[in-house]
């Protein structure tokens, strides 16, 4: 992997992680047009990086949600009695919102662990990916109009919808089990914890923003898991061309991430679906091409 392709990875990784057209769909495919993984020693290599490189897109989102994770803490701390007079402020509210997202979280971190290799081994190719953008894509459009109206509801009515930390622990467990959906490649983490939100009652403005929060566990899980597969191994960073194209990676997506962070909350909160659903169906498309043609590997 050259630098070049690092980075390009990179600003990918970082503009499609929060939105629902699944980031990891398409570094894969990404991956297989740059020829990244022509031995099975090279896909193995680049499938790795592929999911450390998320651990930048979840330091976009603490940056831009540090007082939110700060109260949490806080609040954590505070409820177990080892925190004393901090210049901090944290309500009962923090404390549930941290429960809910702790509920979310534990599905995929109980299901990734136990059938991790069966998932890169059969998932990460570009049919599955191919399937799972058109399935979403289609299922994205049909909820559009949903999503628009609910968007467009007055301030006091969006105001009394449930919030992350308002959830009960079924909601949230739910929207946990929801989110395992997304470890098919193709599926977007984004898409189904929104969707399952929304399901749940919540603003879209919401349904992202507890999205976003809980990707800070999960993917920061998976990019240490990943991360350290990768140091135990040491051949997996040699594939990669070394440290200086992995590192470079990184802070493309990070810097891509805060910009389609920023973007994408404000564009949900308008009631933006169909757009994502679109473009979906017409990247399967183009995929199903390239396959057929022999452009890309499968």
């Amino acid at each position: 992997m050259t630098v070049i392709e690092a980075i390009l990875l990179g600003i990918v990784e970082g503009i499609t992680e929060y939105l629902p057209v699944s980031s990891t769909g398409h570094l894969i495919l990404l991956s297989r047009a740059l020829g990244l993984a022509e031995t099975e020693a090279n896909r193995s290599a680049i499938d790795q990086f592929n999911i450390v490189v998320q651990g930048a897109a979840v330091l976009a989102v603490l940056g831009l949600y540090r007082n939110d994770v700060l109260a949490m803490l806080h609040a954590i701390f505070r409820w177990i009695g080892g925190i004393g007079r901090l210049p901090l402020v944290s309500t009962d509210a923090d404390l549930r919102l941290a429960r809910n997202l702790l509920l979310s979280f534990l599905p995929a971190a109980v299901i990734g662990k136990l059938f991790d290799e069966q998932i890169e081994h059969l998932l990460f190719g570009s049919v599955p990916v191919m399937s799972a953008l058109a399935v979403g894509g289609v299922a994205m459009l049909l909820i559009a109009p949903a999503v628009r109206s609910r968007a467009a509801e007055p301030q006091p009515a969006a105001q009394a919808r449930p919030t992350g930390a308002s959830l009960s622990a079924l909601a949230a467990i739910s929207v946990g089990f929801a989110q395992c959906i997304a470890m098919v490649p193709g599926t977007s983490r984004s898409m189904v914890t929104i969707v399952a939100a929304l399901a749940c009652g919540m603003h879209p403005r919401e349904a992202a923003r507890y999205s976003f929060l809980l990707a800070l566990p999960t993917l920061g899980g998976a990019c240490i898991y990943k991360g350290s597969k990768m140091l135990a191994t040491g051949g997996s960073v040699e594939l990669l061309g070394g440290w200086v194209p992995i590192g470079l990676g990184l802070v493309a997506a990070l810097v891509s991430a805060v910009v389609s962070v920023r973007w994408l909350v404000g564009f949900l909160g308008r009631g933006g679906f169909a757009l994502f659903g679109w473009w979906r169906i017409a990247l399967a498309a183009i995929v199903g091409t390239a396959l057929l043609q022999g452009w890309i590997a499968r």
